[in-house]
């Protein structure tokens, strides 16, 4: 599937971590628990559908680039994908504390500060560059970013990156494929992220 930068770089992945939160691929969560995006509400691809995996409590396997450390195992998430090489991924995770969770969503937007400058470091047959899109007016608000990795071998991945808060509870959301910057869906990402946000209770 997309958002990956191949050799070992790939961010979206269907594997479980732990048990699923429900036994179906439905938005609802448990009783009083944040609510994920449906398919429907994520970026439209133009000739594929959308579907979603379960939600399911742990960490994402594999872990997003740049994020995945920072995810604690509390982290409930939700993975899709489309046919044609779109994939998508939404991490939630609830704190004990609105100041914990301040401090959290500030730890992800740091990582995301230097996504770019740490993929090269990590690999130096990669090139990163990334871009802010500005902060979204949604509950405690949320920050979207995109990230462009060209290799070496050829492949040339676009992924866009959210991170927002309300309340105690911080949300991820990323979605990329194969392009640049000129393929990333930004207007679409930002209406998905908002609604990401504001569905989460």
């Amino acid at each position: 599937m997309s958002m990956r930068i191949s050799r070992g770089l790939c961010v979206v992945g269907a594997g479980a971590a732990m048990a699923a939160v429900v036994a179906s691929t439905g938005p609802a969560a448990a009783a009083g628990s944040p609510r994920f995006l449906s398919p429907s509400e994520l970026p439209p691809h133009a000739t594929s559908e959308w579907t979603a995996g379960p939600v399911t409590a742990g960490q994402p396997d594999p872990l997003p680039m740049c994020v995945g450390d920072a995810l604690p195992s509390i982290s409930v998430h939700r993975a899709y994908r489309t046919d044609l090489d779109t994939g998508a991924l939404q991490v939630t995770v609830v704190e004990r504390s609105e100041q914990r969770a301040k401090d959290f969503a500030a730890l992800l937007r740091k990582d995301l500060d230097g996504c770019a400058k740490k993929l090269m470091e990590q690999d130096p047959e990669i090139t990163a560059q990334q871009k802010y899109y500005g902060k979204l007016n949604v509950e405690e608000g949320a920050h979207v970013y995109g990230v462009h990795t060209e290799a070496t071998w050829g492949a040339s991945d676009i992924n866009m990156f959210s991170v927002g808060r309300d309340g105690t509870t911080v949300t991820l959301v990323q979605w990329g494929q194969m392009g640049t910057f000129a393929d990333a869906q930004v207007a679409d990402f930002k209406t998905t992220t908002v609604k990401a946000v504001n569905k989460l209770y």
